[in-house]
């Protein structure tokens, strides 16, 4: 009897929950993310480099084979010129028919070789379209090949330190300050957690037809985890993390490698064509 026969008691309010970083966890992680977020953005400025790079080379490869067939047609007709010559002092009884058969055999070598030059040309022009992300199709053509802008000369003395600008090795650093931060995180975790979590809200009640309320809800509770039975669990968490970032030392280590291997052989191969122009001007003097 003392059961209320209808009873409705509606509620309403917002929870919340804030975690103190004591231990940093948080801060790291922020920091892990920044990190994260510099090493995709340096990655993205090596492969717009790499891009430009391919376009450039690609194109002065087809200026290259545009000479090439240039000279290759020259070459045809000049042979086509010393056939007819041939044939006439072969007419003339001048010359014998194995000095025509000579004159057709370098004219059919000659010849023979300008479809696979403009093979490569149709090729070059495609792979150049599809880096610049357009259909197959012809290149439209600027400066011919010995008109090309030279890249400015590097000037010598300059120091090995600009190799941190390039955006692998930049983007190498990040990776490796996001693997040190995760390491913090996961040491965070062995400490205690403390919580402070918090409701408040309204509501009412209406029983058996008698309203009662609005009331108000207000609580604090704080809240400390322990990591008691999954510390095991927790500690060998470090130890991956440690693991990673050793990983990105060695990777950042190679990257930098890489980078002076790739400095050296340009400067060899700068050196040696330096010499070789100059040995060809004095012949040519």
């Amino acid at each position: 009897p003392t059961t209320p026969r209808d009873a409705f008691a509606p509620q309403g309010g917002l929870g919340v929950a804030w975690e103190l970083d004591l231990w940093g966890k948080f801060r790291r992680n922020t920091e892990s993310a920044w990190a994260n977020l510099l090493s995709t953005e340096e990655a993205r400025y090596a492969v717009m480099t790499s891009l430009v790079a391919q376009v450039a080379q690609s194109y002065l490869s087809l200026r290259t084979l545009d000479l090439t067939l240039e000279i290759s047609q020259r070459t045809v007709t000049s042979r086509e010129q010393s056939r007819d010559l041939v044939q006439a002092r072969l007419d003339g009884g001048v010359a014998g028919i194995l000095d025509l058969r000579q004159a057709e055999t370098l004219l059919y070598g000659a010849t023979r070789t300008i479809p696979e030059i403009q093979r490569q040309i149709e090729q070059t022009e495609n792979f150049i379209n599809t880096l610049l992300g357009r259909n197959p199709g012809p290149i439209r053509r600027g400066r011919p090949l010995g008109q090309q802008v030279a890249a400015p000369t590097v000037p010598a003395g300059l120091p090995s330190e600009l190799l941190a600008r390039r955006p692998d090795i930049r983007g190498a650093e990040q990776v490796l300050v996001s693997a040190n931060a995760q390491i913090g995180v996961a040491k965070a975790f062995l400490f205690p957690q403390v919580t402070i979590s918090g409701f408040a809200g309204a509501g009412g009640a209406v029983i058996s037809g008698s309203t009662f309320g609005p009331y108000g809800v207000f609580n604090v509770l704080p809240a400390v985890t322990l990591p008691s039975f999954n510390m095991g669990r927790l500690e060998a968490g470090v130890a991956f993390n440690e693991a990673v970032a050793q990983e990105a030392v060695l990777r950042y280590q190679q990257t930098i490698q890489q980078a002076l291997r790739e400095v050296a052989d340009s400067l060899i191969e700068i050196q040696k064509r330096r010499e070789f122009r100059e040995q060809q001007e004095l012949l040519t003097n």
